[in-house]
């Protein structure tokens, strides 16, 4: 399984509502910070085509709004996520 990596901005609520559901899946991320201003956003840009966050990408898919990674990870890895141990 490729490793997921969540575009990110702390202090956002869209990106705070998908790490929750990818913390709460137990699933393994990697977490791109991005700046403040939205000029300066060009990774997110070349990556998604737009400078707003969250951006998902898993392999060669991308997803840029939190509804859609929602129900993508629901989806595609609530099988597949490993289980927490008490």
């Amino acid at each position: 399984m490729s490793k997921l990596r969540l575009y990110n901005l702390d202090g956002c609520g869209y990106c705070a509502m998908v790490r929750d559901v990818l913390q709460a899946m137990n699933l393994d991320f990697e977490t791109i910070e991005v700046p403040w201003p939205r000029n300066q956003r060009e990774e997110v840009y070349q990556v998604s085509g737009q400078y707003t966050v969250p951006v998902l990408v898993d392999g060669d898919k991308v997803f840029d709004d939190e509804y859609d990674i929602i129900r993508y990870l629901k989806a595609n890895y609530a099988e597949k996520a490993p289980t927490k141990k008490a």
